[in-house]
């Protein structure tokens, strides 16, 4: 019998606070499924109306499946938050956007009615688990040369995205930075990024227990000449630093959605609807310029073009891909309309989890935003991809 696709709204999502990665991190001493287990639980907590067994799925995210992250995450997170014992779960890997996919993959199980409600997002430590770990790449990417030795190395193709736009420079690209470190702590200052934020338990064997509330990594106060000196580890001269990137983190995610009727049953706020995505392939060399064909497709699809977008959550993997983004679109290096409240550079971005994060930062956006109707989150993924995610807004003053 036909089935006619349904509306997905996303209901709620919320983060651990994000951590530096190595030893005297944040979560040095946490385990990457404690992490993942924290949101889901406060997601359930948020939401007292939703029964956990009405759960249909728990998709989770990780990029380097091994150990505490590793064990089918998805399943063996839903067992250890409490859930019952029949609510699947799995696990998922599209590297950065790890998370992203598993919202997309389960919002379209919920549209053709495989799942009502599906709870979705990622974990990565990177502490415990640097990018990599493990990894035994086929020796016939080089030597069929299938991909430039530089593919392999994040930073490597930052540096090659450079050398393609010369005219994003490294002043341009660090200026982006000190805005996105600004941008975060005014949003601290406002209060906005508190709301997503669960406390998580921490211990470290010179100061015992304690509680993250608040993300490690911003840096508040920097400036040009701060950045200007900076080393370029990823070549001699380059243009890449830490301080135009984001940084090695720990930290988890977790959203929670829903068909859109099952939501009003339920008693559900739903934040936003999902409208459509999409996911495209380019040079692994020059895997930061992903997002741009993921959303010409998606606009193409959907008959919009970037002025019919109001809020564009992307993420900062690096200032130099994020510029290129907005210009291939025309858009201003400070545009309002990107990321208003700061992003990766200043916030961290633990691989897998991260794709989460932008979905929470642009429903709080929308509820903030009634005269913005569509909003998008998008990200480039390691090997040469990129996503992005179309949402509607459901406060839009439009509607009404």
């Amino acid at each position: 019998m036909p089935r006619t696709a349904r509306d997905v709204v996303f209901v709620d999502g919320v983060r651990t606070p994000f951590g530096k990665a190595g030893p005297k991190g944040l979560y040095a001493e946490t385990r990457a499924d404690d992490l993942v287990v924290r949101a889901i639980r406060e997601l359930l907590r948020r939401n007292p109306s939703l029964p956990p067994e009405r759960v249909d799925e728990v998709a989770i995210a990780a990029t380097t499946q091994t150990g505490d992250q590793g064990l089918t995450i998805g399943r063996s997170a839903a067992v250890l938050a409490g859930l019952p014992k029949s609510v699947p779960g799995y696990a998922i890997d599209r590297m950065c956007a790890g998370a992203m996919t598993a919202v997309t993959t389960t919002g379209a199980g919920i549209a053709f009615g495989a799942y009502d409600v599906a709870i979705a997002g990622g974990v990565e430590h990177m502490g415990r688990h640097p990018m990599g770990e493990g990894v035994d790449p086929n020796p016939r990417f080089l030597a069929d040369k299938l991909v430039d030795p530089s593919a392999l190395v994040m930073g490597a193709t930052a540096e090659n995205l450079h050398d393609r736009f010369p005219q994003i420079t490294k002043e341009r690209a660090d200026a982006y930075a000190v805005r996105s470190q600004q941008k975060v702590a005014a949003a601290y200052a406002a209060g906005k990024i508190q709301p997503d934020l669960v406390p998580t338990a921490i211990r470290s064997a010179e100061k015992g227990w304690g509680l993250a509330t608040e993300d490690e990594p911003p840096r508040p106060g920097t400036t040009l000449e701060d950045l200007a000196g900076l080393k370029t580890p990823f070549r001699v001269g380059g243009k890449v630093t830490a301080g135009n990137a984001a940084g090695l983190n720990d930290g988890a995610t977790a959203c929670l959605l829903a068909a859109e009727e099952v939501a009003a049953e339920l008693g559900l706020t739903a934040r936003m609807r999902l409208v459509d995505y999409a996911f495209a392939g380019v040079e692994p060399e020059v895997m930061g310029v992903g997002p741009v064909p993921a959303t010409e497709r998606l606009l193409a699809r959907n008959s919009l073009t970037m002025d019919d977008i109001g809020l564009i959550e992307i993420n900062e993997a690096f200032a130099v891909q994020v510029l290129a983004f907005l210009e291939h679109f025309k858009i201003a290096d400070d545009d309002p309309r990107v990321n208003p409240w700061g992003g990766a550079i200043a916030l961290g971005h633990p691989l897998a989890s991260s794709g989460v994060r932008l979905m929470n930062q642009l429903s709080r956006l929308f509820a903030e935003r009634p005269d913005v109707r569509y909003g998008i989150t998008t990200m480039c993924v390691g090997m040469g991809m990129g996503g992005t995610v179309l949402w509607e807004n459901l406060a839009w003053e439009g509607a009404k």
